[in-house]
């Protein structure tokens, strides 16, 4: 196909010739917008427009696409809103535009929906979802990569939500979305407040909440799995806060007695796959 030509009935795509041109002005230097505050999001990559169509939060406000790419995604094209516009560039083009090299040639803009909702509100969603599913707390994870691993694992293990606190980074960094294959924008999630506030929502909400914590004494095997679990997560180096960890049973993980920690997302992965696993097995034995 050509990029005059319409995609599912949708207006035809729009060639992009000039980097400066107004019209993409919110794909431009897309690294220096990552730094200023999140106003609308990146998502990047044909795997993560794949999540944004399907979200009911969050929707695609623009797309650009390198023209060579065009004719493959046609398909995930014809799913977005029909007034969302098509843009296609030339490699050099779309590079100078974003300010660096764009090997996926994807780029969505998109503005979230429902800002503002509150751990409370994403709870409420969670519990009417599936009432025994664990949830996440994040608390301090200011690594993007780390907050993107924490999405894809919440949704590849079941869990119902992930709460993020203040002093965590926002899920909708360029790098988080991409990590996280598009989850942050499908998982439901809240970020805001202290690591007592969000440990308190999810108590009103119904859930044990549990520190992950190598110092903690129970073990992942005394885990009941059919009580919905609130797992509290810190940041590497730091790790809980202590007003956490006093204030809430733990659990560790065994390992090696020459490891101190693991990666926190890799901890919560293992501790939800685990759970996962264990209330699948429920699931069998109760038909």
């Amino acid at each position: 196909m050509t990029t005059t030509d319409a995609i599912a009935g949708r207006p035809a795509p729009i060639p992009i010739t000039d980097p400066d041109d107004p019209r993409i002005a919110v794909f431009r230097a897309v690294r220096e917008k990552d730094l200023t505050g999140r106003h609308g999001f990146i998502a990047e990559g044909s795997v993560v427009l794949d999540q944004l169509a399907l979200s009911r939060r969050f929707r695609p406000s623009a797309l650009l696409v390198l023209d060579s790419r065009l004719a493959g995604i046609t398909d995930r094209i014809a799913r977005l809103p029909q007034d969302c516009p098509v843009y296609v560039a030339s490699r050099e083009v779309i590079d100078a535009i974003a300010g660096f090299p764009m090997h996926r040639g994807v780029l969505a803009h998109g503005i979230d929906m429902a800002a503002g909702l509150t751990a409370a509100d994403v709870l409420s969603v969670a519990r009417a979802g599936d009432p025994a599913a664990p949830i996440l707390i994040a608390l301090g994870i200011a690594n993007h990569d780390n907050m993107g691993a924490l999405f894809r694992n919440a949704r590849a293990f079941g869990a119902g939500a992930v709460l993020m606190d203040e002093a965590s980074c926002h899920p909708l960094y360029r790098k988080a979305v991409r990590v996280s294959v598009g989850t942050v924008l499908t998982e439901p999630w809240a970020r805001g407040g202290t690591p007592i506030d969000l440990i308190e929502a999810a108590i009103a909400a119904g859930y044990e909440p549990l520190a992950l914590d190598p110092k903690a004494e129970g073990s992942l095997g005394s885990l009941d799995p059919s009580r919905p679990r609130a797992l509290v997560l810190g940041a590497e180096g730091p790790g809980l806060p202590r007003a956490v960890t006093d204030r809430i049973a733990g659990v560790r993980i065994a390992m090696r007695s020459d490891v101190d920690s693991l990666n926190v997302a890799t901890s919560a992965a293992i501790v939800l796959a685990r759970l996962y696993e264990a209330r699948a097995d429920l699931s069998r034995s109760v038909r």
